[in-house]
């Protein structure tokens, strides 16, 4: 038995809920795509299917077994992605989704870079701070701050990035300067329409405080705006704002607290092998995003949704 390409007929089978649509789209018939699955079941000693006139479906057993099996042919399709990857110029369009502020700072620096190295290469931004279906919305790579990735789709880790809790110079000189997580509630909090509750540790102690303010937005770059402005205090991921604290348009505030930073995850399909544009795309952000990203000093650290 051929398993990887039995493998393929099952993914396939999973998907489209059918051994009719599989087939025509794997190229063979029914018989071929219905032997391959009994072969597999065969090799597990396991029912994957449940089979009836009208449909087909998952057994529990195939429900964990699709989950490994994809995982299985991305391995397999990163080998031979990257045995081929020098014999061949890339080409071919690349559909992302990132979150708004990350897809305007890194993203597009990450994605200019290597345009320039790949001329037949046209990247598809869908710059977004909601979690996009990758099937519906035929997405390759979505880009997503997460510590439980998905199980049901291909995670791979690429940074971890740090947060800051800043306020303006300006705001600073006609406000008192917070002491305890608590005194965030006295201040114009500007806030991020996914995050208005701010969790900070100090000494093994966390502190949940629920913020609010004149301003909530779902874009990171229009809080970094209000916040360089003097409008408020703000928690903003610190690949944006570093820029600012090292310009000291603006200054970390509760220095000595903190959480945990956020890992940054390529997520992605795998039902058949993967263009190999999208593979070297993914092996040239884990490249170039390799060092994690942290607040100098003490700034505050959190997950930003």
């Amino acid at each position: 038995m051929d398993r990887i390409t039995a493998i393929k007929s099952f993914i396939e089978v999973a998907h489209l809920c059918s051994f009719t649509k599989a087939a025509d789209k794997l190229g063979l018939s029914r018989l071929q795509v219905s032997r391959h699955v009994q072969e597999l079941e065969q090799w597990l000693q396991q029912r994957l299917l449940h089979r009836t006139t009208r449909k087909v479906s998952l057994t529990q057993q195939g429900e964990k077994a699709l989950i490994r099996f994809e995982k299985i042919l991305d391995e397999v399709s990163a080998l031979i992605a990257q045995s081929h990857q020098d014999k061949i110029e890339l080409s071919g369009t690349i559909r992302i989704t990132s979150p708004i502020g990350f897809s305007q700072t890194m993203l597009i620096e990450a994605v200019s870079k290597f345009l320039a190295q790949h001329k037949g290469v046209t990247i598809d931004i869908h710059a977004s701070d909601s979690f996009s279906n990758l099937v519906e919305e035929r997405i390759d790579i979505a880009l997503r701050y997460t510590n439980t990735p998905d199980e049901s789709l291909i995670a791979r880790p690429l940074m971890k990035i740090g947060a800051c809790l800043c306020a303006s110079p300006q705001y600073l000189a006609t406000h008192s300067q917070p002491v305890t997580p608590l005194d965030l509630r006295e201040h114009n909090c500007l806030v991020h329409l996914t995050n208005d509750t701010w969790q900070l540790i100090k000494g093994g102690q966390v502190h949940d405080v629920k913020v609010s303010g004149s301003l909530i937005c779902n874009d990171v770059t229009t809080i970094v705006a209000a916040t360089v402005k003097g409008s408020g205090i703000s928690l903003l991921p610190f690949d944006i704002a570093r820029k600012y604290v090292n310009e000291n348009s603006l200054v970390p505030v509760l220095d000595d607290y903190h959480v945990n930073s956020s890992q940054l995850w390529a997520v992605y399909l795998s039902r058949s092998y993967q263009l190999p544009v999208v593979r070297a795309f993914i092996d040239f952000l884990a490249s170039a995003w390799q060092d994690d990203i942290e607040p100098k000093a003490k700034c505050a650290q959190t997950k930003m949704v």
